[in-house]
């Protein structure tokens, strides 16, 4: 945990503005930084856990003891959380792939990306498959099945191009999401042709009661070789895209599969769907966010720690689990919470072991729910 000089003195007009808003000199606030180096003077950052929309951050009563001014050590408490906010290696938004539909221009475009780095949210992960298609021209879905692209979505073709490059100027990252992964559902354009060619595992999955999903066998040539294709090919066609992420719609649930453990299918296929894209492009990282291992394992036949996986973040959307999932979190590389579980931003921030933090919003309303995030950091 940085001291407290050290976070103030990362900018000296922010140092001097609040020194003169204290009403404490630098002699006072060096003071100040050895008392809150003292083991029981631990530095954490309390947020309001009843306000979620406009959420306030509040000073520790101990940590502020010095400050005569309420209103200054709120300030600073504010200054903390951000600090400790913006240390976090990823704070990503999932953005569904339907967010770039309805032709929306680079403007639009280029302005939703400087809209994220304002609200504190430095990688975007954006779906660029879903349902059995892309959401970019395809030379492999053109090879497929005669279509470049998911034909009932408008688009412009160079949006993940506009995409990727505001984000670099911006320092920001772009994690392409293939959502829904192995998974089809009845109005999927290719689920016909997927049902006739025996494409299917037996079985509907009911995993989430609003869709049946259909799902892919692997261990069919023609699937592996479409998916091992179209990632190779993504990442040659977006050399500068940061990562790609699957999920545990690349999985198996266990009411699925005619009673078949298709466990090591699922394993061999992620490695070989790894090993050609970093064949064609080294420089992405290949990403899961997953379920924990032994969920994973026993419900999805996702036994993902043999997979390969660059990087492995822990999904914790069951609220009532979260705390139970901290040692899987606090082993891999961070947690993707929903926009419905922001008070538990609190425990994430103040805890140096989880590293990153994604944010799934539920309503599918990335706009909001990261100025959301915002509000409760920073208490604006």
């Amino acid at each position: 945990m940085p001291s407290f000089s050290h976070i103030l003195g990362r900018g000296s007009l922010v140092f001097s503005v609040l020194c003169a808003t204290v009403g404490v000199g630098y002699l006072g606030l060096s003071q100040l930084n050895k008392q809150l180096e003292k083991p029981a003077l631990a530095a954490t950052v309390t947020l309001n856990p009843d306000v979620v929309g406009d959420g306030v951050v509040n000073a520790n009563a101990d940590l502020f003891l010095p400050l005569a001014n309420p209103e200054a050590a709120a300030q600073l408490a504010q200054v903390t959380a951000s600090s400790l906010w913006h240390e976090k290696e990823i704070r990503g938004i999932y953005m569904s792939r339907y967010q770039i539909t309805n032709n929306a221009d680079e403007q639009t475009i280029r302005n939703r990306v400087r809209y994220y780095k304002q609200q504190g949210i430095n990688t975007i992960i954006h779906g660029v498959w879903g349902n059995g298609c892309t959401m970019y021209d395809s030379g492999v879905m053109l090879k497929t099945f005669g279509v470049a692209h998911c034909p009932e979505n408008q688009f412009q073709s160079q949006w993940l191009d506009w995409l990727i490059d505001e984000a670099h100027l911006q320092g920001m990252q772009v994690h392409a999401y293939f959502e829904k992964g192995i998974k089809l559902d009845a109005n999927s354009h290719i689920f016909t042709l997927a049902q006739n060619n025996g494409w299917f595992v037996p079985g509907v999955d009911r995993t989430y009661s609003s869709v049946d999903h259909y799902v892919l066998d692997v261990n069919n040539p023609a699937v592996s070789r479409l998916f091992e294709q179209i990632l190779a090919e993504f990442v040659q066609r977006y050399p500068t895209v940061d990562a790609v992420q699957w999920d545990d719609y690349l999985g198996y649930y266990a009411e699925v599969g005619g009673g078949v453990d298709r466990t090591s299918h699922l394993t061999d296929f992620v490695q070989r769907m790894r090993t050609g894209m970093k064949a064609v492009n080294p420089n992405v990282s290949f990403d899961l966010c997953h379920h924990n291992p032994y969920s994973g394992a026993r419900y999805f036949a996702a036994d993902w720690a043999k997979r390969g996986a660059d990087r492995v973040f822990i999904q914790a959307y069951n609220d009532a689990n979260f705390y139970a999932e901290l040692d899987y979190i606090e082993r891999y590389e961070g947690v993707a919470i929903s926009d419905n579980q922001l008070h538990r931003l609190e425990h994430i921030i103040n805890n140096p072991n989880i590293k990153s933090v994604l944010i799934f919003p539920a309503a599918g309303d990335p706009v909001s729910a990261a100025r959301r995030v915002n509000a409760t950091i920073t208490g604006r």
